[in-house]
């Protein structure tokens, strides 16, 4: 028999918004629901039901199932994960987790389906959505800039630029990439920059904002 919610009124079993491996059910028989379109796949071993709005807090909550406990409270989800959080991006096939240099990477052994990245962080820099600690819009915007390649990097930023619940601002952006002292990648980051400028899709706020501002000359480097 396929297996499905079980019924309102079983007060041992209320209907939730997300599952994942547990005592109420198995990793095979949430498999088998997901089968039967009972539920939908979200992220590794959590689902969701079908048509249920999947939001930030959604992803967060999936993503901090996939970190062991262990390590949950020392580390942040940054980069291509932060901004799949966000809605801007592909779900990563493994969780990118940032690590402030307070914590240091060889005192957290290695996880499974994550890669850690030892990094400086502002206080101002992370938020905390869904039981887990995220890099704030404009900093995952400046990291994806700096250390995501163009093919990946640019659909994201452009993602990131259009929401405007999310506050990032293409000038902003740009002060916050130059304004990163002696880290690789700086001029790449701002030729990304340049090339949402140029696409004819951008944000209407790229098109009204005075080019020579923007773009410093040594961008086109």
């Amino acid at each position: 028999m396929a297996l499905g919610f079980p019924p309102p009124q079983q007060q041992d079993f209320p209907a939730q918004e997300l599952y994942a491996p547990s005592p109420m059910f198995t990793w095979a028989e949430l498999q088998s629901m997901a089968a039967d379109g009972v539920l939908t796949p979200l992220y590794e071993k959590s689902f969701i039901p079908p048509g249920l709005d999947v939001t930030p807090r959604l992803r967060a909550r999936a993503a901090a199932l996939v970190v062991p406990d262990r390590i949950r409270r020392k580390v942040i989800a940054g980069r291509m994960t932060a901004a799949w959080i966000y809605g801007c991006a592909d779900a990563p096939e493994r969780l990118s987790l940032l690590v402030d240099t307070k914590h240091r990477i060889s005192s957290l052994r290695s996880a499974r389906g994550c890669i850690l990245h030892e990094v400086r962080l502002g206080q101002l820099d992370v938020v905390s959505i869904g039981g887990l600690l995220v890099t704030s819009p404009l900093r995952t915007a400046v990291d994806v800039a700096l250390h995501v390649e163009a093919s990946r990097a640019v659909p994201a930023l452009r993602m990131l630029l259009s929401q405007d619940e999310l506050g990032v601002r293409l000038r902003l952006l740009t002060l916050a990439v130059e304004a990163s002292a002696r880290v690789p990648h700086k001029k790449a980051a701002l030729r990304k920059l340049a090339a949402l400028a140029l696409t004819a899709d951008a944000p209407a706020q790229i098109a009204d904002a005075p080019q020579a501002e923007v773009f410093p000359p040594e961008a086109a480097a």
